[in-house]
Parts: structure tokens; C-alpha cells; sequence
């Protein structure tokens, strides 16, 4: 007899044995039962002794399952990086641990000159001093003091044609468009050699030196207390992917600058989780979490990073090569103000591989394997009613076939 999930199963004419046995499926094992019922065309099914097990009853219910897995992690500042200096002298000032330097504020002082902050990916690796000079970290540039509150006028777009000088002349502010006129100057008595220029055009994410570049550079050295040359060097500002953190202090005042200062992290708070390599395919990037913190509070999360370096945990002193591979994680967390007071803690992280929302379900216990196969649940008047079964999780499965209702009554282990 095959079942289906848009019937009951009915006694057929004659007597047919049906051998009702326990249900253990993905990882869930219910009580063990050994139900043996007799079905004819005017019994109901009998009662053996192993039949007593079945004395509870549950209701199916409308809920959400979930498969979570809670695993271990640690909530910190990441891993800290040396900072060298890329400028030329002494050093004159350095910050204390733990200080947070944010965009346009002084990280550390050569010759007594401050070395700002600017965000971004590219760091200075030339003389910015030509007018039509391009590129990304003249893009850095022309971000940062915007975001500064400094007029830096119109950048050209991407595809623009721009002239690029290739020495600075010291004339008065000329237009950096290609075939647009420029600013004469009186005739000198002894003539001068003309700076060579050569027209570019301007790639996607590149930055373009014009004239109010320059002058916003001026301003903002003035404002800071840089020399108002509106020329920028390598180390003139060190480059950082946001506010940073400083960690340990290495060097000392007098120190040559150009060695390594200090240690710098990310100020933004994250969680590392080791993960077995077995178990990160379920885990994505942009998945949401909950850690629970020290003080049992939780916080909800998003997976920035799954680690594709694989390596051993030898936490346990396993030497033999049976310890599994794991990854790691990366969680970002708000800062909240509990997470905001824990530089670091060990904290729970439960993640969720799949979700089924407004589902019935009933308790696993509920469930009957058929000896023909498929499932059923068992009414209070004995008869079995045939289901499909989905997500089995915290002791409840996923039920579904003709008849299955919220507030159904089924039979199910005690």
C-alpha cells in the first residue's frame, strides 16, 4: 500500500499487518517504539504492551524552525598591523595606546609637521605637484578634504580628456581641459623653456590634480599646520581603510621616522570564530547571527568574512593529524553600549543555515515510519493520517498532506 499526503489510510478488505517503528532522521532520534496494529474492514487498530509508549498528545502547531549551530568565538579589535613611516626626519610626537585617530586628525608629528589620517585604499607613492596629474591617489586626495568640508570645485569624469604638466610652472591658475585656453603671462626678456604637457584621459576611480585642488590643499596644510605649498609626498599623510585604533608605541620621540612606529587596528569591534572546514559551507557572506555576550545579552550580526585558509587546531595537543581543519569567520557587531565597554571577551555565536517561516509542525515523537514507506501521525481515534515531512529542528519536524491543519490533535511519545 503506498500513502500519499492528500489521504487517510483506510482499511482495506481483508487483514493486513502494518509494523509502525520509530523515526530517526537527521540527527533527531525519537523514542524507540515497536507499535504492532492490526487493521481489518470493522477494528479499530489493537493495543499491544509496546503500544503504551504513545500516550501523550500534542497539537500541530503554525511556527518557524530554524538549524542553528551555536559554536565559540572571540569579540575584539582586529588583528593589528606595524605602521611604518614613509617620511624622511625624527619623530616629535607620538599617541598613547588605545588613543582613536579618525579622518584628518594628526596620527603622529616628523619634524615637528603633523601626519594625518586620510581614508582610502591607495596611499601617496609619488610628489603630487602638476596640475593634471591623475590617478587614484589623487582621487584620495580630492575625497578626503571633501569630506573635510574643503571646496575642491569639480573633479572631471571619467573619459575626460585633462592636460597634464609635467613639471609645476609657478604661473597663475590656468584650466586643465584639454584645448582649453590658458593664462597668458607678461613676456619675460630672456625667454624660458614652455613645461611640457601631454593630454590623458581620466580612468574610472582616478582623481585629477586641477587648480582648486591645489588650492583646497593649500588651505587645509595651512588649517592643520603643514607648510601651505599645495604640494603633497610620499608620507605627508598615512593612508588607513577608516579610523584606526593604535595598539602597542614602538618608537620614541627622536626616533628616525621612516621605521616602524606603532601597531594600528580597525576601531569597529568584530568576532572570530574558528569554524571545521566541514561545516563553513552552510555560511555565507552577509548572513545574519546572534552573539550572545559575556552578560548573557545578545547582539545580532552579519558575516563579513569566511576564511579560505584551512588550518589544524592543535588546541588539545593532538599531534597525530586528526584534529579537522578549520576556517575562520569574521562577524561584524554593532557598537552597542555593551560591546562598546569589552576591548575583548569570549562570546557564543548562533548561526543559521536555513529558516522555514509559518510551518506545522509537531513534536518528533509524533511521527510514524510506515513499513510500505512515508510517515504518518496518529489521531486519538487511532487512524493514521499520512504526511510529508520537511525541516526537523529542536525536537519538532515539518509536517505536511491533506488534513493537516493548526490545532490538529495527534498522538505522540510521552
Amino acid at each position: 500500500m503506498t500513502t500519499t499526503g492528500d489521504e487517510d489510510i483506510r482499511p482495506r478488505r481483508g487483514r493486513r499487518r502494518l509494523k509502525i517503528g520509530a523515526v530517526a532522521l537527521a540527527g533527531v532520534t525519537a523514542t524507540a517504539l515497536g507499535v504492532t496494529v492490526w487493521q481489518d474492514g470493522t477494528a479499530k487498530p489493537s493495543t499491544t504492551a509496546a503500544d503504551s509508549a504513545r500516550v501523550g498528545t500534542a497539537t500541530v502547531t503554525k511556527t518557524d524552525l530554524s538549524d542553528d549551530q551555536t559554536l565559540s568565538g572571540t569579540l575584539g579589535y582586529s588583528k593589528a598591523t606595524p605602521l611604518k613611516g614613509a617620511k624622511s626626519g625624527l619623530v616629535t610626537w607620538l599617541p598613547a595606546p588605545g588613543t582613536t585617530v579618525s579622518r584628518g586628525r594628526t596620527l603622529y608629528k616628523v619634524d615637528n609637521v603633523p601626519v594625518p589620517v586620510f581614508y582610502g585604499g591607495t596611499p601617496l607613492y609619488r610628489t603630487l605637484n602638476a596640475r593634471g596629474t591623475t590617478g587614484p591617489d589623487v582621487r584620495v586626495v580630492a575625497d578626503n578634504l571633501k569630506k573635510l568640508g574643503y571646496d575642491i570645485g569639480v573633479q572631471p569624469g571619467a573619459g575626460t580628456w585633462v592636460t597634464q604638466h609635467r613639471a609645476d610652472t609657478g604661473t597663475p591658475d590656468e584650466s586643465d581641459s584639454a584645448g582649453a585656453p590658458s593664462s597668458s603671462v607678461a613676456p619675460s626678456p630672456t625667454p624660458t623653456p614652455a613645461p611640457t604637457a601631454t593630454t590623458v584621459k581620466v580612468k574610472e576611480g582616478d582623481g585629477v590634480l586641477t587648480a582648486e585642488l591645489i588650492a583646497a590643499i593649500r588651505r587645509w596644510q595651512a588649517h592643520v599646520g603643514m607648510p601651505a605649498t599645495g604640494v603633497l609626498g610620499i608620507g605627508d599623510v598615512t593612508v588607513q581603510s577608516g579610523e584606526v585604533r593604535v595598539g602597542a608605541v614602538q618608537a620614541q620621540n627622536g626616533d628616525d621616522a621612516t621605521g616602524t612606529l606603532m601597531t594600528v587596528s580597525s576601531t569597529v569591534k568584530k568576532v572570530s570564530v574558528p569554524v571545521d572546514a566541514t561545516q563553513v559551507g552552510t555560511m555565507s557572506r552577509g548572513d545574519r547571527v546572534t552573539v550572545t555576550l559575556p552578560d548573557n545579552s545578545t547582539v545580532k550580526g552579519t558575516i563579513d568574512v569566511v576564511g579560505s585558509a584551512a588550518a589544524t587546531d592543535n588546541s588539545q595537543g593532538d599531534t597525530g593529524g586528526s584534529a579537522p581543519a578549520q576556517l575562520t569567520v569574521t562577524v561584524s557587531v554593532p557598537d552597542t553600549g555593551a560591546v562598546r565597554k569589552l576591548t575583548s571577551a569570549p562570546v557564543q555565536v548562533a548561526f543559521t543555515s536555513e529558516s522555514h517561516k509559518g510551518v506545522l509542525a509537531v513534536p518528533v515523537g509524533a511521527l510514524l515510519a510506515l513499513s510500505e514507506g512515508g510517515y504518518a501521525v496518529q489521531l486519538p481515534d487511532g487512524r493514521l493520517l499520512a504526511v510529508k515531512t520537511g525541516m526537523f529542528a529542536k525536537g519538532l519536524v515539518e509536517i505536511s498532506g491533506a488534513g493537516v491543519t493548526a490545532g490538529l490533535k495527534v498522538e505522540t511519545t510521552s
